[in-house]
């Protein structure tokens, strides 16, 4: 299982459009990915799993990928965050 953590710098926090982005980009990965925070966890395949976290600026999630190719699709996940949130 691949794990890394990553602070939110949108001024919104994790909204619809980037919400949608990392759905988005999960379904496509050939792992399974989930997102941690305050004590919750959200199947980054679901869009209202992921808003109902209510993520904001400044918040550090964990994001979890496990599975085949994790390395690569948790690679991928860092990116997607670091470029639209």
């Amino acid at each position: 299982m691949q794990t890394f953590t990553y602070e939110i710098k949108d001024e919104i926090g994790i909204h619809a459009r980037p919400a949608g982005l990392l759905v988005k980009a999960a379904k496509g990965l050939s792992s399974k990915a989930s997102m941690e925070f305050g004590g919750k966890s959200a199947d980054m395949t679901k869009l209202f799993a992921i808003m109902g976290l209510g993520v904001k600026q400044g918040d550090t999630i964990t994001v979890n990928v496990e599975g085949p190719g994790e390395e690569a699709d948790a690679a991928t996940l860092e990116r997607l965050l670091s470029e639209n949130l």
